[in-house]
């Protein structure tokens, strides 16, 4: 079996809308399930205690240096991004008001059932899974075109406006967020850069998978 090459861009694909604010119920189902699988990869990846993922030590830089809460400092690094599509004329949909509303609530409630392990094998297997999840997730609610969250509405945005690959596009962002937040004095571990590396060409990938499991029927 060919392994397909990983995707340029966001596909066209089944579950796909044809506008960010009326969705069949396909849409709706994947992009409330990508969303939810998103916000358990985070939970994962928090709990691994190896490294948080870029944008978070980007707001914990914010905290360090104003003594903020992470709450406030996540939602106005939200703001900053958004303000950055505007330039791009990436556009606001349903997706967008979803991830804002449901993602904190799914990360909350994995960082409260999951239990942090204390070997570091149990770790290294939990940062793996959560990337891995996290990569779904993002891919999924992405593929749904419903309108993307803050930071993938940038990666999206920049993609469609210069024609680069959607993988070094993702991790040219993540390693900006977790360099500036460094600076700034928030921490990292190899949980964070492996995201870095990582996080674009598995999104790539599973837009790959899911073009050639479930394409558009205009597409044929």
């Amino acid at each position: 079996m060919r392994i397909p090459r990983p995707s340029r861009a966001v596909p066209h694909v089944a579950w796909s809308a044809d506008s960010y604010w009326r969705l069949s119920p396909p849409t709706w189902f994947v992009l409330i399930l990508g969303l939810v699988i998103f916000g358990v990869g985070e939970g994962l990846l928090v709990q691994s205690h190896l490294g948080a993922t870029p944008w978070t030590v980007f707001a914990l830089g914010l905290v360090h240096r104003t003594g903020w809460s992470i709450g406030w400092a996540t939602g106005l690094t939200s703001a900053l991004v958004m303000i950055g599509w505007i330039p791009l004329r990436e556009r606001i949909g349903i997706g967008s008001v979803l991830n804002a509303l449901l993602f904190p609530f799914v990360l909350d409630a994995t960082v409260t059932v999951v239990p942090a392990p204390h070997s570091l094998v149990a770790r290294i297997a939990l940062m793996v899974a959560g990337l891995l999840v996290f990569a779904l997730g993002a891919s999924l609610y992405l593929s749904t075109r419903s309108g993307p969250g803050p930071r993938d509405g940038l990666m999206t945005g920049i993609q469609k406006r210069f024609d680069w690959p959607i993988a070094w596009v993702r991790s040219s962002l993540e390693a900006f967020a977790m360099g500036t937040g460094w600076l700034m004095g928030g921490t990292i571990g190899v949980g964070t850069a492996l995201f870095v590396v990582g996080i674009g060409y598995f999104i790539a990938m599973y837009f790959s998978l899911f073009r050639h499991l479930a394409p558009h029927p205009s597409a044929s």
